[in-house]
């Protein structure tokens, strides 16, 4: 596929898509008119990469681990270094305190959703007008 349907199909514009490429994420094969050709694989890949760039790992190590991602749930790493294990460590370290942070904000909005529907919801019984 060349790289606007990529680009359609994962949400990632071209130009984010053609810094991938250089900086060594994904793989494109060239066609004679020198246009990129990338196969059905790609797709995957560029959505793995988007979603490890949400969670705040940096391409040095997205870069670093991709090959070890290939199969779902088997990370296979022979060649880790002590530094690249601390790395993942503190990665998953800040990962998880963003999640907890995350769900703290999640569930405070939730709470303050229910007790907003609950004032309108008595409010517009009461014969308030709707006001809340």
């Amino acid at each position: 596929m060349r790289i606007g349907e990529l680009s359609e199909r994962t949400g990632a514009s071209r130009r984010l898509l053609r810094y991938y490429e250089e900086q060594g994420l994904i793989v494109a094969d060239r066609a004679a008119n020198g246009y990129r050709d990338y196969d059905e694989f790609s797709v995957d890949r560029v959505l793995q990469i988007r979603g490890l760039l949400d969670a705040g790992l940096p391409t040095r190590i997205i870069k670093q681990i991709l090959p070890c991602l290939n199969r779902p749930r088997t990370i296979h790493f022979p060649d880790a270094t002590p530094e690249m294990l601390a790395t993942l460590e503190q990665e998953l370290a800040r990962m998880t305190h963003r999640a907890e942070c995350l769900l703290r904000n999640r569930d405070a909005i939730a709470e303050y959703l229910d007790e907003v529907r609950v004032t309108r919801d008595v409010g517009g019984r009461g014969g308030q007008g709707g006001q809340g």
